[in-house]
């Protein structure tokens, strides 16, 4: 064996070795969360008042994993199956753990190329019944893309988080009927404005400002438009970037929130300065950054500025 043949003979087994690590990671995560969920059991009554009490992270960016396991276990979901947009490689998602722990089937769109050859490439998508799928996600497109994939009607859970266009594509989905929503709302905005930045389909967030704080939509806009399509917010995240809705002939006895209830405002410090690197601005220094953009008041249809 000559010593190019060597090297990728060696090459093949450290990845190869990487890879059954990786899965021996992943398989840890999910007993855990496993255990986590069989303890959580018992508290339920605690969640119904406050979902922040059900978090526990297993494959979510924070505690998302555990509300949503709570929820898909205490509400009546005949049809087991979720759509997701935004989720990078998958890697860190708030669906993977459901895909896994309860056979769910799924649609994951994200507008990254890359990410969605490398799950395609993961185990996964032929272990359960999962589409990836590489979109641009808009407005105009979005029905289709749901159609062409093979879900509408009765679904489960919807998750937007596509850090842009997030409000004025669940406004335009109209081609499934999902029982749990949760879209993320951006905390900077605050709680007493229904505003979203104005719609633009090519919409990308480092771009639009270099803040990267310039994004999204109030929590006071989600809830007003989710009253709209008949929904009810019972609560944010406890990290406060994910606002979580039931359809109103589900929610059962969970508790139904205001805005100012279920506004939790942000304390990850994730802008940035001109020269790209991070500013760590916190608190209402990310609002003042902000100052002149503009954004669509949605109770009066207005443009005005942050």
């Amino acid at each position: 064996m000559d010593f190019i043949s060597a090297i990728k003979k060696f090459i093949k087994r450290v990845v190869y070795t990487l890879y059954r690590l990786q899965e021996n990671v992943d398989d840890s995560k999910v007993l855990q969360g496993k255990i986590l969920a069989e303890l959580n059991k018992n508290r339920s009554h605690l969640f119904k008042e406050n979902i922040q009490q059900a978090e526990f992270k297993v494959f979510s960016q924070w505690g998302d994993d555990g509300i949503i396991e709570f929820l898909v276990s205490y509400l009546n979901i005949p049809e087991k199956s979720f759509i997701e947009f935004g989720v990078e490689d998958f890697t860190e998602s708030n669906t993977r753990f459901l895909l896994i722990n309860h056979n769910w089937r799924g649609l994951i769109l994200d507008g990254n190329r890359k990410d969605i050859d490398y799950i395609l490439d993961d185990e996964i998508t032929w272990r359960h019944t999962l589409i990836a799928r590489h979109a641009f996600i808009t407005k105009e497109n979005i029905n289709q893309l749901i159609h062409e994939n093979g879900f509408s009607g009765e679904l489960g859970l919807l998750h937007i988080d596509i850090d842009g266009n997030d409000y004025w594509v669940w406004d335009a989905i109209d081609s499934v009927n999902p029982i749990i929503v949760i879209v993320e709302y951006n905390s900077v905005f605050g709680k007493d404005r229904a505003i979203t930045v104005p719609y633009n389909p090519g919409f990308n967030r480092t771009n639009a400002h270099y803040s990267n704080l310039y994004f999204g939509t109030s929590l006071k806009a989600l809830v007003t438009l989710g009253g709209k399509k008949g929904y009810s917010f019972i609560g944010s995240n406890s990290h406060g970037n994910n606002a979580y809705f039931i359809r109103n002939d589900k929610v059962k006895d969970l508790k139904v929130r205001s805005v100012e209830e279920g506004y939790v405002e942000s304390k990850f410090r994730e802008g940035r300065l001109q020269n790209g690197q991070h500013s760590y601005l916190a608190g209402k220094d990310r609002l003042a950054a902000l100052n002149g953009l503009p954004v669509i008041n949605i109770e009066s249809g207005s443009t005005e500025t942050l």
